[in-house]
């Protein structure tokens, strides 16, 4: 009887639990009269689909098939939807293709369907056909196929839909113009973006958090917080989204007082708990060199702590320059079994290249390896980069040949390497590989390009990629590129023509610029021009001894005495502290730096043994001291005796006595090598029978059997 009472409700749904499909399959009395009932079923579908019951929904749909009850297009509508949000596009475009009769919602399932299942390109398919069959566009398919838009960066279809938009008087629907604002954003439209933003009647959170979400994306971080400020002063309710893009603004411009005010607001409306709030909060205080407060942050939700707060921090430390901390923390999210991410190992690697510490970097390479993101581009491009920088560049060139698909960073990445080692053919050659392959070259590919050019020697080769940059490459040429060409002319000895081209320059050069040009003029002589330099180097750096000390080494070159003490007198009354010489290695994870002088040593004595004898060995194969490099007035003895301990020789002495027979000898230096020590150098590798590594403050040096990989030229 209760069977027989069931049968006779009207509708599907009851205030009780007898609403399983369960249910109605276990009477078969009653359930043709159901699957007649297309609102009760409609309402059915829409509860499957809301809590992606897709079995519940699929056993339905063969009853309906089997009952025979399956022409209707409103049904069809609903499953259309139920597979889409469930996952099961495959199903859904069955069904859309077997259906007799199509409506515009049908088609805006479809669209729909293929935006949030991330297959955006056929978004766009099923709208263009849409428009084919004749079909009306929705505000919803409209707003699916914007999102798709915005995903693929298809700007000139987002222009068209953004005109039927216009056409069909949807541009007052509030979510159709927030889509449009993220479309223009997300691809570089910010000017379009803004003036939808502005002509839109009314704003929600959404629409906000596109404009906000856009300007961080397009890199304008201020425009972002002017946005969320205006936002609070209309008193629209922010939501956790608004507040995690704005903390990014707040971590790219550093803006830790704008943050802690932001971090109040979270706190107040609760929603610190979110996992990807106290990521955000962690970056933020990182980037802004707050370690003690990202770590607070971390220890608060110490049970939502993943590898992207711990990226954060280690992100933090890097920033810092504190590397060893940054180790350390990589070490503590192992114990805790936490598996890092390309994230994690791009910034580690990243530290150990700007410091050259090749021993970390290799023991991290070993770890890339093992959790197999030796095939990420970006790692792989910045482990090519990092032994590049600690000297090894065969080691960059294998890594780099290793690369299936190598993308621009690498292609740029290579180019560097090359520039830093002085090898401006192969640089070239790199550059020729990457054109040929079909990809754009930016600014930094031309800064690394000149660089290359400039330590080879290849003047005519240089300028001619300096004037093809905006010409061919539509890139115009920044103040970097433009003190790589006066390097370029300065060290072939090219003073006049790097003076006509300092004049016909748009803008006065920077520092790097007439720094440049005066270690030129130093080099080549040039008295007059070197006082035009070091005063235009003054006025921008006057705190800066550099230009003094070079001007001061002119002139001893030219033996007036006076004029020297002249300038070290103003050097010391003026506070100025003339930068020491010095170099350092890195042996068994430790660095050990040594000075020409007031340096100290557990193994001093056996230092200064073991370069006595380096001394007597090279003198005895053709070695003369270059005196002339001493740019001080003393009798040519002591000048012998000042060279004798110059940094870089005492550094070589030590890693003869410590590093393994055969290992490279890899020394850095903060200073350029003195052609004294170049020339020492050379021999030593004859006598040692080892290869010899220098990175001095500009390039790298690579001696071995009497000759250096510079040619002299640097």
């Amino acid at each position: 009887m209760m069977r027989q009472d069931a049968s006779h409700q009207p509708y599907l749904f009851k205030d009780d639990s007898r609403t399983d499909l369960a249910f109605y399959f276990q009477n078969p009395f009653g359930f043709d009269h159901k699957l007649r009932d297309s609102k009760a079923l409609a309402h059915l579908i829409q509860t499957y689909a809301r809590a992606k019951e897709l079995n519940k929904g699929k056993q339905l749909h063969a009853k309906l098939i089997r009952g025979g009850c399956f022409r209707s297009t409103f049904l069809n509508n609903h499953f259309l939807n139920l597979y889409s949000k469930c996952g099961e596009l495959d199903y859904t475009i069955k069904l859309f293709d077997r259906m007799s009769q199509k409506n515009m919602v049908s088609w805006t399932a479809m669209i729909t369907g293929f935006a949030h299942n991330f297959r955006f390109q056929e978004a766009l398919n099923s709208f263009c056909q849409m428009r084919v069959e004749g079909d009306t566009a929705t505000q919803f398919a409209i707003s699916g196929v914007l999102q798709a838009c915005a995903s693929l960066g298809a700007i000139q279809f987002g222009i068209q839909v953004h005109c039927l938009v216009v056409k069909y008087g949807l541009d007052g629907e509030l979510f159709v113009g927030s889509n449009l604002t993220d479309v223009y954003s997300k691809c570089g439209k910010v000017p379009d973006a803004c003036k939808v933003f502005e002509e839109m009647s009314c704003k929600d959170a959404v629409s906000w958090m596109s404009m906000i979400d856009g300007f961080v994306k397009n890199g304008l971080f201020k425009q972002a917080l002017a946005a969320y400020k205006k936002m609070v002063t209309d008193d629209v309710f922010v939501d956790q989204h608004v507040l995690c893009s704005t903390l990014g603004a707040c971590s790219a411009l550093k803006a830790s007082s704008f943050g802690k005010s932001l971090h109040s607001t979270i706190v107040k409306f609760g929603f610190e708990c979110e996992t990807f709030i106290g990521n955000a909060l962690t970056d933020m205080y990182s980037k802004s060199g707050d370690m003690m407060s990202a770590s607070n942050v971390l220890e608060l939700h110490s049970g939502c702590t993943n590898i992207v707060s711990l990226t954060a921090i280690i992100d933090g430390y890097v920033e810092m320059d504190q590397i060893e901390k940054a180790l350390s923390t990589f070490v503590d999210l192992r114990r805790k079994g936490i598996e890092p991410n390309e994230f994690t190992f791009t910034s580690l690697i990243k530290a150990c290249a700007n410091q050259a510490k090749l021993e970390h970097g290799s023991q991290l390479h070993g770890q890339v390896v093992k959790f197999n993101f030796d095939r990420d581009p970006f790692v792989s491009s910045i482990l090519v980069d990092m032994y590049g920088k600690c000297g090894l560049f065969d080691h960059s060139i294998q890594l780099f040949d290793k690369i299936e698909n190598p993308n621009d960073i690498a292609w740029n990445t290579m180019v560097g390497v090359f520039a830093q080692h002085g090898l401006g053919r192969n640089a070239v050659e790199t550059f020729n590989g990457m054109i040929h392959r079909r990809l754009k070259p930016n600014a930094v590919t031309f800064v690394n390009l000149l660089k290359g050019c400039s330590h080879a020697g290849m003047v005519e080769d240089g300028l001619n990629y300096f004037y093809s940059m905006e010409k061919i490459y539509g890139i115009v040429p920044k103040e970097e590129h433009y003190s790589c060409v006066i390097d370029l002319l300065g060290r072939a000895g090219k003073l006049k023509e790097a003076e006509d081209f300092i004049n016909n320059m748009p803008f006065e050069p920077n520092a790097f610029g007439w720094c440049s040009f005066l270690g030129a003029c130093k080099i080549h002589g040039e008295k007059d021009r070197a006082k035009l330099a070091a005063d235009k180097l003054m006025k921008l750096e006057p705190e800066n001894s550099g230009a003094h000390v070079l001007l001061s080494n002119i002139y001893a070159k030219e033996k007036q005495w006076e004029d020297v003490r002249r300038l070290r007198k103003m050097i010391k009354d003026d506070n100025m502290n003339k930068l020491p010489g010095y170099s350092w290695v890195d042996i068994r994870n430790k660095t050990h730096v040594f000075g020409v002088e007031d340096w100290s040593h557990p193994q001093k004595a056996e230092i200064y043994e073991k370069l006595d004898s380096l001394l007597d060995q090279i003198k005895n194969i053709g070695y003369v001291s270059q005196t002339e490099s001493v740019l001080i007035d003393m009798d040519d003895n002591l000048k012998e005796k000042v060279l004798h301990y110059h940094s870089e020789k005492i550094a070589v002495a030590y890693s003869l006595l410590t590093c393994p027979t055969g290992m490279p000898i890899i020394v850095k230096k903060n200073l350029r090598v003195c052609p004294d020590c170049h020339s020492a150098l050379k021999y030593i590798s004859i006598v040692a029978d080892r290869k010899i590594i220098v990175r001095d403050i500009s390039r790298f040096h690579h001696f071995s059997n009497g000759s250096c990989s510079c040619g002299d030229y640097w």
